[in-house]
């Protein structure tokens, strides 16, 4: 596995464990800006409407 395949992965771990907050999962997606590349961004993007909806899906596309 790549590194930055890594670090998508590893986003949504934390993602995952902090999913019960809104406001903790917009700051940790915030924060997979500064080290994601815009494919995998659209990667998370559609991981998160899958996995938690409409509502964490605005938090990403407010990004």
């Amino acid at each position: 596995m790549k590194k930055m395949e890594k670090m998508l992965e590893y986003t949504k771990t934390i993602l995952r464990k902090v999913s019960f907050d809104l406001r903790l999962f917009k700051k940790e997606l915030f924060k997979s800006i500064k080290y994601l590349t815009e494919s995998e961004l659209r990667d998370l993007e559609n991981w998160v409407f899958q996995n938690y909806g409409l509502k964490y899906q605005l938090a990403v596309i407010k990004r």
